[in-house]
């Protein structure tokens, strides 16, 4: 048996960061995914699939993601039931995402409207005319940001590092 997905989204708010009682952590967030084809009125609609991640990667997704940042998931659908307050037996689905992967670079859904798509500049890309920024970056090339030229000792704080 199978039981594999893997989702491409947008985070529709804030991931929700919690702690177990013996101080787990786990990460709740609704990710918005495009279906692959139109409605009747030729109009693109979405699923939006709660999702849950736990330990550091949780503690990862609740640091980096934001609501509108792209993100792929990798897990398996899980469904879980309580009882309500009403008690009726609720039942949810979600994905136990085992991998989140940030899809974009740092900052970049900064740069978003309430609709959660990217504004674009006039070249029509979200990451900018390729022919201005080699004109902002001129006089400086590659070797210039390259930590690792010098062949030196570098050092850095586990508190930098994203796992």
């Amino acid at each position: 048996m199978m039981n594999r997905v893997i989702l491409v989204g947008r985070l529709t708010k804030d991931p929700e960061l919690r702690f177990t009682p013996n101080g787990v952590a786990v990460a709740t967030f609704t990710l918005a995914v495009n279906r692959s084809f139109t409605n009747q009125q030729g109009e693109r609609e979405a699923d939006f699939i709660n999702c849950v991640v736990w330990r550091r990667p949780a503690e990862n997704v609740a640091n980096f993601l934001k609501k509108g940042s792209l993100a792929g998931v990798d897990g398996r659908v899980q469904t879980r039931s309580y009882e309500g307050q009403d008690g009726k037996r609720v039942y949810v689905t979600e994905v136990l995402a085992e991998s989140v992967q940030f899809l974009e670079p740092k900052g970049q859904s900064s740069d978003r409207g309430d609709s959660g798509y990217s504004r674009q500049n006039d070249q029509g890309s979200p990451f900018g005319n390729q022919n201005q920024n080699q004109r902002q970056n001129q006089g400086y090339t590659k070797v210039d940001e390259d930590p690792f030229a010098g062949g030196g000792q570098i050092d850095i704080s586990d508190d930098d590092l994203p796992f």
